[in-house]
């Protein structure tokens, strides 16, 4: 088997498990993380109404490399500004599959770090 198929394959079964348990409701919205090859996704979704609350990318920040640890830092402490905002003060987080390490660690500790709690 194609080892790249095997890591894809991987991730998927870490995502379902994880969004099994990880459900958004209107007290505690889940924070949804997505990790493209260039930019970071964040989305505060309530599953109960199906609606995304707030959204936001590295791309709408206009950060250079959207990827690294430096970026996914801005990018987790503008997420807790802007929930902040609009008074989310909980939430569950769904690292979507991905390892908590590394750039998806730094974005949820930068986020904890402006008053966010999960």
């Amino acid at each position: 088997m194609n080892i790249n198929k095997e890591k894809r394959i991987q991730k998927q079964k870490r995502h379902y498990r994880i969004k099994k348990v990880a459900l958004g409701t209107a007290e505690r919205p889940r924070m949804s993380v997505y990790k493209s090859n260039k930019n970071f996704y964040v989305q505060i979704i309530d599953d109960d109404k199906g609606v995304t609350l707030l959204g936001m990318s590295s791309k709408s920040l206009k950060l250079k490399n959207g990827t690294n640890i430096e970026s996914a830092k801005k990018l987790g402490a503008e997420l807790a500004k802007k929930a902040k905002e609009k008074n989310i003060n909980e939430v569950v987080f769904d690292r979507g599959g991905n390892l908590y390490h590394g750039s998806v660690k730094a974005l949820a500790d930068s986020a904890r770090e402006q008053g966010l709690k999960f």
